[in-house]
């Protein structure tokens, strides 16, 4: 009895990993979008990076 106590463990453990992967997921999937912003804010930076600096800007 106390064997099949001892392979149980490990079984609960592997359930609520699974349970939490599923909640982690599904959390995840919720923020969506986020990619969308990202490519913007990157698209933003690329556009800041390429722009020449003015006289106003140089003085600062």
């Amino acid at each position: 009895m106390a064997a099949l106590l001892w392979l149980l463990i490990p079984l609960f453990a592997a359930i609520g990993a699974a349970i939490y992967a599923g909640i982690a997921a599904r959390a995840g999937k919720r923020k969506s979008g986020g990619d969308v912003a990202e490519l913007a804010g990157y698209a933003r930076f690329r556009e800041a990076m390429e722009r020449r600096p003015s006289d106003s800007d140089a003085a600062a």
